[in-house]
């Protein structure tokens, strides 16, 4: 016959994982990454919570006469920071999910 799963030793895994979860989510809000286009012509800064924090234009990269490119090089920055951030928060965080064995996570 099977054995049955020891009920209180997962309700105090869950509840550890709680607290862990919580305080690497506040971690994340304090890790930054930062991500480049252009030749680092635009350069973007977001926290691990993905609030944006930074964007930096270099002068050169303004040009009356195509403004288009300088929206796709701060578009593509912002993505790629975006992307790195998610990255970072799942590796932080999907190691306390997993870490519970529970099925699923």
């Amino acid at each position: 016959m099977a054995q049955q799963p020891n009920i209180n030793k997962m309700m105090k895994q869950l509840q550890q994982a709680q607290v862990e979860m919580a305080a690497a989510q506040e971690q994340l809000k304090t890790e930054i990454v930062e991500a480049s286009a252009g030749g680092g012509m635009v350069q973007v800064k977001v926290s691990g919570d993905l609030q944006l924090t930074e964007v930096k234009i270099d002068p050169e990269a303004l040009d009356p006469e195509d403004v288009e490119m300088l929206q796709d090089m701060v578009l593509a920055a912002t993505n790629e920071a975006l992307r790195n951030s998610q990255q970072l928060a799942e590796q932080r965080l999907g190691g306390i999910a997993g870490g519970l064995g529970l099925p699923g996570m």
